[in-house]
């Protein structure tokens, strides 16, 4: 393909209107402007949200609901996913879970009982559900809790 094949064709376009070019134009004198005011003025015009001075519309909508400046979001990681990730290890901490790509580095980790703990594992991470802390235990390895 050639920049010359691109679509649409330069003959295909609908020619930009020459506005203010004389009063043969259709458009001379004002430029289809009007006379004088705001809009009229080279730069003038105002911003798509300003209302001509009434009261702006986020301002006469009332404020809703409660944002929790303390409020922790765990990323879910299911058992499932960290044993076929880490077949071959006995050991997996918070760092072999962010190195190996499985959740974010910048939030805190919680391991979800979904999946089964095929075998002795001892993990570190900054949360468990109980399930997932029961389904480890019972397969012989060991959750360690980042947080309390």
């Amino acid at each position: 393909m050639n920049l010359h094949e691109l679509y649409p064709f330069p003959e295909e376009r609908a020619k930009v209107k020459r506005i203010g070019r004389g009063t043969a134009s259709g458009q001379g004198g004002t430029s289809g402007k009007g006379h004088k005011g705001q809009n009229a003025r080279a730069g003038g015009g105002v911003a798509p949200w300003f209302e001509g001075g009434q009261m702006r519309l986020y301002r006469r909508l009332p404020k809703r609901g409660f944002k929790n400046p303390f409020r922790v979001v765990y990323q879910g990681l299911n058992l499932s996913t960290v044993y076929a990730a880490f077949a071959d290890k006995s050991e997996v901490t918070i760092e072999d879970l962010y190195a190996a790509g499985l959740v974010d580095r910048n939030m805190p980790v919680k391991i979800l009982g979904d999946g089964e703990a095929g075998k002795v594992l001892k993990i570190t991470a900054h949360k468990f559900s109980k399930q997932a802390v029961e389904k480890i235990t019972a397969a012989g390895g060991e959750a360690i809790s980042i947080e309390g």
